[in-house]
């Protein structure tokens, strides 16, 4: 099953319970779609973020992605009928933590892959923070021992 089609986070917005292969296949479908839409958060997508994405999907998931494909996910048809938060947030009741937190360092790399950080990209992270549920402690890695 090819995540590019998204069809983990489609089942789930259609009221189906996943299975647990479904489960992590769906976290790889919230790192796409998270990291293709960071291309396009601070509206101008640079080859170099695109390149960062493909190579930050490839180390988490172990799929290689065309530059065609994350321009897709970018900008799918999904997104007319929700914002992305709107499907992180349903999807984040099914993912693990640690595939939460997976997904928020991905995006801080890819944040990062023009070298520079704009406010639209701040505010972005913290949509997407707060749309996976993640607390400021579980973020920094901070926890009780």
């Amino acid at each position: 099953m090819s995540i590019v089609k998204l069809s983990g986070v489609k089942k789930l917005f259609g009221g189906k319970a996943l299975t647990k292969p479904e489960q992590k296949i769906l976290a790889q479908e919230v790192m796409l779609m998270t990291l293709a839409r960071a291309t396009a958060s601070d509206t101008n997508i640079k080859d170099v973020e695109v390149d960062k994405v493909k190579e930050v999907l490839l180390e988490y998931t172990g799929k290689k992605f065309t530059n065609a494909n994350v321009r897709v996910a970018a900008n799918s048809k999904l997104y007319e009928a929700a914002p992305l938060e709107r499907y992180l947030n349903k999807c984040s009741r099914k993912l693990t933590t640690t595939a939460r937190l997976e997904t928020i360092r991905a995006l801080e790399t890819v944040i990062h892959a023009d070298g520079r950080v704009s406010d639209h990209e701040v505010a972005f992270f913290n949509r997407v923070a707060s749309a996976l549920e993640l607390t400021a402690s579980q973020l920094v890695g901070l926890s009780a021992d």
